[in-house]
């Protein structure tokens, strides 16, 4: 039988994407009276990189589902350095029930997931953050309602953050607008995979290099932080590429007076956001954290086949 993973958005239906939205919201809803889907099921967790919001919510989604979650360290598995990718999936797969990678490359969690036998949950990559895709477009719905309705501006690196954003967009209906620096774009086999599912959902995504132009009349404005883990050696470069694609208050009064602000945090303050807007009083960016843990609920369900309320599997 084969195993449903979650390594990229683009793994999901419009359909699928859909109903995972709906049993997130009905699982924050009835937060407390869910009941205990997963009782007896167990997650592993593989992190290269660190994490707090990742791995909290997937801890706390675990242990109020009624399973269990265990955490591997990068000195206690070294993949592909103490023991091949391949191996680590074997021995993982005859152990627990899911498991999710954070990695510095994406190619080392799909090659995981070739290896296993259970499914594979990407909790980043180089390349794709997918549960972050997830706590962003159910933040939006949260708050903005029909997605078909929305316009929401993304400003910043088109990294891993945007392209999951991008994808979850193009299967939602949602009108999206990147502004990058030249040569910081999301990658082009992201916005083709974009491209094609926004041509069956009737979104509109937009690319370009005008900030201003991408905030204006936008009903979210989000943005991420100019250099991500691992980028450190670019912080200098980088720096001087961003500037003018900082979040302050000039650029969010280009926005619609409603409009809300997102992070997916840790943000760097004062660079590519200012504490004015970060804490202000259009902010959701802790709402978009706790979120997270929501859609994973949802997730892990899924995955697992676990029953919804009511005895259905979702």
């Amino acid at each position: 039988m084969s195993v449903r993973s979650f390594i990229s958005i683009a793994d999901l239906q419009s359909a699928e994407l859909a109903a995972l939205l709906e049993r997130a919201a009905a699982m924050k809803r009835d937060r407390r009276s869910a009941g205990t889907p997963l009782r007896g099921r167990s997650l592993a967790q593989i992190f290269e990189k660190p994490s707090l919001r990742t791995r909290l919510s997937f801890d706390m989604a675990m242990v109020e589902l009624g399973g269990h979650s265990s955490y591997l360290s990068p000195q206690e598995v070294g993949l592909g350095r103490r023991e091949s990718v391949a191996d680590v999936a074997r021995v993982v797969s005859r152990l627990v029930d899911v498991v999710v990678l954070r990695t510095h490359a994406h190619e080392t969690i799909e090659e995981f997931a070739r290896s296993s036998s259970i499914p594979v949950i990407n909790g980043l990559s180089d390349l794709s953050h997918p549960c972050q895709g997830l706590a962003d477009i159910f933040t939006i719905r949260e708050r903005k309602g029909d997605l078909r309705k929305v316009t929401a501006a993304y400003v910043g690196d088109g990294n891993n953050v945007a392209h999951s954003l991008m994808l979850c967009a193009a299967k939602t209906g949602l009108t999206l607008r990147i502004a990058s620096p030249a040569g910081f774009e999301p990658l082009a086999r992201y916005r083709e995979l974009a491209q094609q599912a926004a041509r069956e959902s009737g979104a509109r995504i937009e690319i370009g290099n005008d900030p201003a132009a991408a905030v204006r009349d936008a009903d979210v404005v989000y943005t991420d932080v100019w250099t991500s883990m691992g980028q450190e050696q670019e912080y200098e470069r980088r720096r001087r590429a961003f500037q003018g694609f900082q979040l302050n208050a000039a650029l969010l009064a280009k926005a619609k007076p409603d409009a809300v602000v997102m992070h997916d945090l840790p943000a760097h303050r004062g660079e590519e956001i200012t504490d004015e807007v970060l804490d202000g009083p259009r902010s959701v960016v802790f709402d978009q954290a706790e979120n997270k843990m929501h859609v994973l609920k949802a997730l892990l369900c899924w995955l697992l086949a676990a029953p919804a309320a009511g005895g259905q599997v979702a």
